[in-house]
């Protein structure tokens, strides 16, 4: 039945579950649903719910008037064949609406119109307008039949190479440690536990100085690994050269490294990954000592933003042009808004001198992708395309022994890639890939 949801309209379904368990039902009822839509409510939803003063605190005694209490606790709480009616309803929702995907807006249309349930009787105690409600609703989810996925969001991952991943003086002392580590366990693959544990071990370092004053060091860690019962929280997949959650966070940290304009991994993109990826045996033993891992990443990331790399910058620039324009998905063509706002790169001046302002590149670019519904406040992310790009800025970097990925490594990568938005926008404001590559050369 969620094949066709949207990962908000499930992370609702989700939602309801635990409103379920957490009341103490055996089954989840419309009410629960009615309660993660207010919990997951963003954008106009949460403008409409705010509107009559709805929120899950002032919402739960109501809902607790119509519910029982089992006092049955299970980790997965079945769905009510009136839920189901209503889970159902959803799919009739998308196709007279014409989305292929079922959004959390249909979940919100078929929940406050079902007449099976007490969900009508609640509402109208707050005066909640359901027509209203509808009509904006209706509007909403007819937007968002073409709007729904970014142009450049269902191209093929190309999946990282590892091929570098330890070259560099930072990284070798870690993995040269972390591999005596796993002799001495007797293990033969590979864990988060044994690379932090290498990173908390290096000398002298500002890394290991930070982590210290959230309450850990390399004793402490030890001390809480010894009262691990077993290695299982490293293993969620088939076994390889890594633990799946060591691969998992390798991956990521490669991914950070390049986010932050870095063509070589440190042992602070790794530490960063552990606390993004919230899995393996690194992770459960700094949650265990009750570290506040979001202060803790910002401490990470101080020192590195103070260095502001040419790319770094451009990767927040590019973000916050996605937010503008109400998207929390950064393809090519906000990299190419990236470079343009930061305004110091050589990049930057190969493509003013082609006489490309901000004002005219923001025009088309919003003509390319339009504006979203909603206003995101969850994680930014990048398309498989974008993802690309940063991966052929890395290895040209990388290929002229940069420590940094630059500017124009990213715009080079963006000329490699013609069929990307970025490229298109470049096509429509008058330049060419010939251009900027002659443009590139001559400012060397």
């Amino acid at each position: 039945m969620f094949e066709r949801f949207t990962e908000k309209a499930i992370n609702v379904a989700s939602e309801s579950q635990r409103f379920a368990r957490d009341m103490e039902c055996s089954e989840v009822l419309p009410e629960h649903l009615l309660l993660a839509l207010v919990s997951e409510a963003r954008g106009v939803s949460l403008k409409l719910f705010r509107m009559y003063g709805l929120s899950v605190e002032i919402l739960i005694p109501e809902v607790e008037k119509f519910i029982t209490k089992t006092n049955k606790h299970s980790d997965n709480i079945p769905f009510s064949y009136s839920s189901k009616e209503i889970l159902k309803h959803t799919l009739d929702l998308a196709s007279k609406s014409g989305n292929n995907n079922i959004l959390f807006e249909h979940l919100f249309l078929a929940v406050i119109t079902d007449k099976n349930s007490n969900i009508q009787t609640i509402l109208d105690k707050f005066d909640f307008d359901i027509y209203n409600a509808r009509d904006i609703l209706t509007k909403l989810v007819q937007k968002k039949i073409k709007r729904l996925e970014h142009p450049e969001a269902e191209e093929d991952i190309q999946k990282n190479s590892f091929e570098s991943i330890y070259e560099g003086d930072e990284l070798s002392g870690v993995f040269d440690r972390a591999v005596s580590k796993l002799s001495a366990k007797g293990f033969e693959i590979l864990g988060t536990e044994q690379i932090l544990a290498s990173i908390l071990e290096t000398p002298d370092s500002e890394l290991v100085e930070t982590i210290k004053q959230y309450g850990l060091d390399a004793e402490i860690f030890e001390k809480k690994l010894a009262e691990q019962q077993s290695r299982k929280s490293e293993y969620e997949g088939k076994k390889i050269i890594f633990t799946p959650n060591a691969f998992l966070m390798m991956n990521s940290a490669l991914q950070t490294a390049k986010e932050l304009g870095s063509s070589v991994i440190t042992p602070e993109h790794i530490l960063l990954s552990i606390l993004k990826i919230k899995k393996g045996l690194a992770y459960d033993v700094i949650n265990s000592i009750g570290i506040n891992t979001e202060k803790l990443s910002e401490a990470i990331l101080k020192p590195i933003e103070k260095q502001m790399s040419e790319t770094l910058t451009i990767m927040k620039l590019a973000k916050e042009e996605a937010r503008r324009i109400g998207r929390n998905i950064v393809g090519t063509e906000m990299f190419l808004l990236g470079i343009i706002a930061e305004g110091t790169s050589k990049a930057f001046e190969v493509l003013n001198d082609l006489e490309i302002t901000m004002r005219d590149a923001r025009q088309v670019v919003e003509g390319l992708v339009g504006y979203g519904n909603e206003y995101f406040d969850k994680e930014i992310v990048f398309t498989n395309r974008a993802k690309r790009v940063l991966e052929k800025a890395w290895y040209s970097a990388k290929k002229s022994n940069k420590q940094k990925i630059e500017a124009v490594d990213l715009l080079l990568a963006i000329l490699d890639e013609p069929a990307s938005l970025a490229m298109k926008a470049l096509d429509q404001l008058g330049v060419d890939a010939v251009e900027i590559r002659h443009g590139i050369n001559n400012d060397k």
